[in-house]
């Protein structure tokens, strides 16, 4: 990969990572600003149901920050773009949809068939 190709995916990385935190920042204001005590039994609980998705939600969100941290470790080692199981280049097509990826579409296809085949 190129020099231009690795400063396109850092700020890619970056862009990603900025906006995740800023999601982040936004929800414990919000929360912080509706954290209210209901006399009803039932809005009570629906207000502490959708403060538990957001909390899963915003959890899922920042392991992604960290794996962004982690690609971004990766760019300035020179090891971004390679695939952890063989070793070959990932497409830029695949790092184009999704910018953390670490195996390439083939070892990432055989793991959903062994997913599969053990599921059942």
């Amino acid at each position: 990969m190129n020099p231009d190709q690795l400063e396109h995916f850092r700020n890619v990385l970056n862009e990603i990572k900025l906006g995740l935190s800023q999601d982040i920042d936004r929800t414990v204001h919000t929360m912080q600003d509706e954290a209210t005590v209901f006399a009803d039994p039932n809005d009570r609980a629906s207000q502490e149901s959708d403060m538990s998705l957001e909390l899963r939600n915003r959890d899922r969100e920042r392991k992604l920050i960290k794996n962004i941290d982690k690609m971004l470790g990766r760019i300035e080692a020179g090891d971004y773009g390679y695939c952890d199981k063989c070793g070959v280049e990932i497409g830029l097509s695949r790092l184009e949809a999704r910018p953390t990826a670490t195996l390439c579409i083939d070892c990432k296809t055989l793991d959903e068939i062994r997913e599969r085949q053990v599921a059942k």
